[in-house]
């Protein structure tokens, strides 16, 4: 007698997204592979196609909030293991974070973190014989949540970048930058000048704010592409922090500026909307194409160029560019609030390739400007050694190169950004609100610089 045919079970609901934000994170902290590799491009997870825009959010955040609490994830869990993570089923500690961080942070009842994170395991061959040790551990950690949340923040940075900020701003300022980085950003754009409606209109309609820079903070969340006035090109997603610098170079209408390593395209469209002639130069044709698309979005124009900024040799302009702007390539320390991946991708040891590559780029960046043209240089990093530390070295090494200090006036009156020399310095803990959620900017350096006449 034949057997009748049963159809297959439908999947307990967000357990999808549950195991694809297991395969993300495996893919970073095992294969130290970069977040945003996994979430888009080719080497984006095959799974995020068929996942609904819910669930989609739903391992977004899964994985951000797993990265930026993972010291205290791993803290904390671990101590109710008394063998530590199993060594012959990596994945058991994945679903354990994942499982702990819905307790912890998420808006999850504890039961239903639980049963998930044990469904996870038992669907993992070399896991699922820990299914009862995740059941076990989970149910304590919610039992023990005031204690687990009671954790410092500094104790999710890792220990070689802690005592690198306690060296170079001082304890407390570590301890604050290290809580700043613990809450999720919000979402910041920049309006298009000339466009329909200015900042305060957009900023009503997206149901947020306009900061003293004249960006707007909005807390909305889902796809970017659905929020009003994206499809029109009347905005661009750009932090607070990284629209400052293309702001240093004043008045360039008319000017021919050079935008070096100028992907993801945030300052090459700030340059072109404000009437320069912009040539966007960027080693990746990928994110190159991307730049384009953005800017058709946006109906600006700019030239574009695949090529390593160190190599470019352009047809210049009579006498060089007007300007320059450079975004070096850098650790990216100021970006943990928007990237949480960085502190458990990079090392110190990395800073001697990237301190050496900037030299290199800031020199060559010097011979494309004209006589009195104005260099802007920049990187996203908090490191002295990437920023303050490159500056002073080139004006020791070049004397045709002169600081042109920025004032409080170049920031919109934030005092706080620019240090005593004249130099460009935010800190995740800038533009503090009570409700950290709408508080704080990217990490970013940048100085103002001439090249002399003769």
């Amino acid at each position: 007698m034949a057997r009748p045919r049963t159809s297959p079970q439908p999947e307990v609901p967000g357990l999808a997204a549950r195991r694809i934000a297991a395969d993300i994170l495996d893919g970073v902290l095992r294969r130290r592979t970069p977040l945003d590799e996994l979430l888009s491009g080719k080497g984006a997870h095959p799974g995020l196609a068929n996942l609904a825009d819910r669930d989609r959010a739903l391992m977004r955040r899964l994985v951000a909030t797993v990265l930026r609490r993972l010291g205290t994830l791993r803290h904390v869990v671990g101590g109710f293991l008394d063998k530590g993570f199993p060594a012959d089923a990596p994945r058991t500690e994945t679903i354990l974070l994942i499982g702990a961080a819905q307790i912890l942070w998420l808006d999850v009842p504890d039961h239903a973190a639980v049963d998930l994170s044990v469904r996870l395991a038992q669907g993992d061959r070399r896991a699922a014989r820990y299914a009862g040790l995740i059941n076990a551990v989970l149910r304590r950690v919610a039992q023990n949540k005031d204690n687990a949340l009671a954790e410092p923040a500094t104790r999710d940075t890792p220990p070689w970048l802690l005592k690198r900020w306690t060296a170079t701003y001082g304890a407390d300022t570590a301890k604050a930058i290290a809580e700043a980085n613990g809450h999720e950003p919000a979402l910041d754009i920049s309006v298009k000048p000339g466009a329909p409606h200015g900042a305060d209109h957009w900023a009503e309609r997206l149901r947020g704010r306009v900061l003293p820079t004249g960006t707007v903070r909005t807390l909305a969340h889902g796809a970017i592409s659905l929020l009003p006035g994206f499809t029109e090109g009347a905005w661009w997603v750009q932090d607070a922090a990284a629209a400052l610098p293309a702001h240093l170079l004043g008045d360039v209408r008319g000017l021919n500026v050079a935008d070096l390593c100028a992907a993801p395209g945030g300052k090459t469209a700030q340059l072109a909307a404000a009437g320069a002639r912009v040539t966007a130069v960027d080693r990746s044709a990928a994110r190159l194409a991307r730049l384009t698309e953005n800017l058709a979005r946006l109906s600006l124009t700019a030239e574009t160029v695949a090529a390593d900024a160190l190599e470019w040799r352009p047809e210049q302009p009579e006498g060089g560019f007007d300007a320059v702007l450079l975004d070096a390539p850098c650790s990216s320390t100021g970006t943990i609030r928007r990237h949480p991946d960085v502190p458990w991708l990079k090392s110190e040891a990395d800073l001697a390739v990237l301190i050496s590559l900037q030299q290199r780029l800031l020199d060559h960046a010097v011979t494309l400007l004209k006589p009195n043209g104005t260099l802007v240089y920049c990187v996203c990093s908090l490191e002295p050694e990437e920023g303050e530390n490159q500056i002073a070295s080139l004006l020791a090494r070049n004397s045709t190169v002169t600081r042109v200090p920025i004032t409080v006036a170049d920031v919109f009156g934030q005092a706080d950004f620019v240090a005593p020399n004249g130099e460009l310095r935010t800190l995740p803990l800038h533009l503090p609100d009570a409700d950290p959620n709408w508080a704080g900017l990217d990490g970013f350096f940048a100085a103002r610089l001439t090249r002399n006449v003769g």
